[in-house]
């Protein structure tokens, strides 16, 4: 897209928050302390997750991509999958992977609730479903928001992280955990308990 910026070379977008940020559009760059994952936490989270080679990492409410572009970068022996309802925002992912050359990164364009989640072997969650809860700060006003479809949504996910096998992990970011099954171990967390960690035992 005309819109996406571009620096000197691949690695310079990895250097922090503000120089990733330049591969977007200031009002997209706006969004990105309340909406988009702290370059640190993807990185901590991708090493949690890419546990060996071809492992495939699902990123639930993948926004404009940035945890799966960094995971991707730092982790490439593992690939990196992030779904988005929002058509802009995937249009900026795939715009960013183009740039950055990603070779181990997709993006799909759709609801999460259309994903086959025997597909992947771990997942990310930077609670893309809280925005159901709250009367302001969402993204856009471009989608449905109500307490029901956090519900259905939590739910959902609920069901499929609990279909899974032994031994698949998953991270949240800020979540409420309604979506994490009890069949889920804490194996790690923050100080600050915001960044979780979680085994299926």
């Amino acid at each position: 897209m005309g819109n996406i910026r571009n620096i000197t070379s691949a690695s310079s977008w990895y250097v922090s928050d503000a120089a990733f940020d330049w591969l977007y559009p200031q009002r997209i760059q706006k969004l990105s302390m309340q909406h988009w994952t702290p370059m640190e936490v993807a990185k901590r989270s991708a090493g949690f997750l890419a546990t060996g080679e071809g492992k495939r990492i699902l990123d639930i409410g993948s926004g404009v991509g940035k945890f799966c572009l960094i995971g991707g970068y730092h982790f490439p022996e593992a690939r990196f999958y992030g779904v988005e309802q929002r058509k802009e925002l995937y249009h900026f992912a795939r715009a960013a992977k183009d740039l950055t050359e990603a070779k181990n990164v997709e993006f799909i364009h759709g609801n999460f609730t259309q994903i086959n989640f025997e597909d992947f072997d771990h997942f990310y969650f930077y609670n893309a479903f809280f925005e159901n809860l709250v009367e302001d700060g969402q993204i856009d006003q471009q989608i449905e928001y109500s307490t029901s479809l956090y519900n259905y949504y939590a739910r959902y996910m609920f069901k499929g992280l609990d279909s899974k096998p032994s031994g698949t992990r998953l991270v949240t970011f800020h979540s409420l955990e309604d979506e994490i099954p009890p069949s889920y171990q804490l194996v790690d967390a923050t100080v600050d308990f915001l960044l979780k960690m979680w085994v299926k035992r």
